[in-house]
């Protein structure tokens, strides 16, 4: 049994239920209660972006006192969202002691209680790092990503402001990502975190499954979280130093139970848009050639593995598509024929014509004009989910791709209420996608500021009967 198997308990009488304290109302058909309390918590959020993370915080009751964000789009799409924040527009190096000036004089001597930074991750993600090498090994860029030391001021600012809880959110490659710190030594920017907070900190990085805890895909995320409260540092040493314990996690919820129940669309003009259902229920016209390569692709396998089509042949033993690495890095295989091996009809692969009018495969990986499968979490959303050929983003069986409402749904964003437009008008659909395919699920954040609620508001005598606080040794950063 673990040491909090009765927090439901201890919950209850700790919070209670307010459904005025906040809007419920969200941009789809989940909605989730509010949690409110007799003394509302203060964040800070930096790196912000157009505010999807401070959906789960917001969520909790938690007010955010201060925020930053560089990017003029986002900041704008922030401010239609959360009236009442404030956020500083432009660089944190810059910003710093601005930042920590309106922070301190919102918190009015009150204690910070989270924490909450989301540094940028191109230069620490896996498709980050694949384009950073290459641009480095052409003489294009230094050796250092300059991006990876922004992590320096986010962490002057915490230690400044002491605050109870630390959340940090990136990209799992960042758990092996150096930097050049003030000194001009070069440190596991991990490492350098739990030096910056020092001994009152107890805390780890860890690297977390988003469909482990309710969320419809397959999303890994590195989840770093320090705390100085004696009941969070209690409930790490008694969870074995994982923030994440069972109690946290749900049931994996498959793309089936996530989207088969909104209406069907087609990429064929006249069928691809039900906005009468829902305004962000639509997507873009395929072109008939891609079109034929989509119609002919099976659930969860890709349009470079299609088999021939002419109805007297129908051969199905075609050599399929596969990667392939060389010199150290993986690339897309040109082997793949294009032609029926037995009939020698042209297959419905991703082709291109050259200009002499023959035709060669399109350089696709594998996952490219892939579809998805019913049964399992989506893959990982990013921007791209409008397109084609972006990885696994096919519908499993509708000719299309990935409808915006249903990436709301994917990424927990449909559980909130946020609005796509600045000034009355819509941002437009490239732009949504860049905002949803940069975000976190909102979903996780509410449910990690939740638990750190419970964990804090635990009086003694509530952790004693928990059994947390008998561990003897100390967890290591």
């Amino acid at each position: 049994m673990s040491h909090f198997d009765n927090l439901p308990v201890v919950q209850q009488q700790l919070f209670e239920l307010d459904k005025n304290d906040l809007p419920r109302e969200g941009v789809g058909h989940q909605q989730v209660d509010v949690i409110a309390r007799t003394r509302r918590l203060k964040s800070m959020c930096l790196f912000s972006s157009a505010g999807i993370g401070e959906l789960g915080i917001q969520r909790c009751g938690i007010d955010v006192v201060c925020a930053n964000e560089f990017d003029p789009l986002r900041i704008a799409l922030y401010r239609e969202n959360f009236v009442n924040h404030e956020i500083l527009e432009g660089d944190i190096w810059d910003l710093k002691e601005q930042i920590l000036t309106t922070a301190r004089g919102k918190l009015g001597g009150e204690e910070l209680f989270l924490f909450y930074a989301t540094p940028p991750c191109q230069g620490m993600s896996t498709n980050g790092i694949g384009r950073l090498k290459w641009e480095i090994s052409q003489g294009r860029r230094d050796q250092e990503d300059l991006r990876n030391r922004l992590i320096i001021p986010t962490m002057q600012i915490a230690q400044e402001l002491n605050p109870l809880w630390l959340l940090l959110e990136n990209v799992p490659g960042m758990r092996h990502t150096e930097i050049r710190d003030e000194a001009g030594r070069f440190v596991n920017i991990v490492d350098y975190i739990a030096e910056q907070l020092g001994p009152d900190y107890v805390g780890r990085a860890e690297v977390v499954a988003c469909e482990d805890f309710g969320i419809p895909q397959k999303r890994r995320r590195l989840v770093t979280i320090f705390t100085r409260d004696q009941q969070g540092k209690d409930y790490f040493i008694s969870n074995g130093g994982t923030f994440f314990g069972n109690r946290m996690k749900e049931p994996r919820k498959t793309l089936r139970s996530a989207i088969s129940h909104l209406p069907p669309l087609d990429a064929r003009p006249g069928k691809n848009d039900k906005k009468d259902f829902h305004r962000y229920h639509y997507v873009n016209v395929m072109n008939q050639e891609k079109y034929k390569w989509i119609e002919n692709t099976t659930e969860g396998d890709t349009a470079f593995n299609n088999q021939c089509i002419n109805p007297s042949c129908r051969f199905n033993g075609n050599p399929r598509h596969k990667d392939e690495r060389k010199d150290g890095k993986w690339i897309s295989s040109k082997k793949t024929p294009i032609y029926c091996d037995r009939c020698g009809e042209l297959l419905p692969r991703p082709v291109i014509r050259e200009a002499d009018g023959s035709l060669r495969l399109l350089k696709g990986f594998h996952s490219a004009y892939r579809r998805m499968k019913w049964d399992e979490p989506a893959r990982t959303l990013t921007q791209n989910f409008i397109y084609e050929a972006s990885d696994n983003k096919v519908h499993p069986e509708q000719n299309r791709v990935l409808s915006v409402l249903e990436a709301l749904i994917i990424q927990s964003i449909d559980r909130y209420s946020y609005k796509f437009e600045i000034n009355g008008k819509d941002i437009g659909t490239a732009k949504i996608a860049e905002v949803i395919g940069e975000s976190v699920p909102p979903y996780l954040i509410e449910k990690i500021c939740h638990m750190m609620i419970q964990v804090s508001k635990l009086t003694a005598q509530e952790m004693a009967s928990c059994g947390v606080g008998n561990a003897a040794s100390p967890l290591e950063a």
